[in-house]
């Protein structure tokens, strides 16, 4: 299974909702195992940076593949892109991951 993680910022707090919505244009596209818009409840110390979360499980590379290509996929880009400031995305590999100390 393949781990999707997109990390978004959004310098105007007006636009939070708008981009918020426009990534739920995601959770319609059928590839993912489980597709989820969190919104950062920001408790961390360290870093409250980031704004809003995608999550996203998918069986393979391919499924991952086919969610980026859906027309939704280009649809919430053109909708979030121009109101937010970074985008930080990983992919990793749930089988490969670490699940206790090595």
């Amino acid at each position: 299974m393949i781990r999707h993680i997109v990390f978004f910022t959004v310098p105007d707090r007006a636009d939070l909702e708008e981009v918020r919505s426009g990534l739920s244009i995601l959770t319609a596209i059928p590839h993912a195992r489980l597709l989820e818009i969190g919104t950062n409840v920001k408790t961390d110390q360290l870093g409250t940076d980031v704004d809003i979360v995608v999550y996203g499980e998918f069986d393979d590379e391919a499924a991952l593949a086919a969610y980026k290509a859906h027309p939704n996929y280009q649809l919430s880009i053109e909708r979030v892109r121009p109101l937010r400031e970074m985008r930080i995305a990983a992919d990793y590999e749930s089988a490969k991951a670490v699940r206790q100390p090595v």
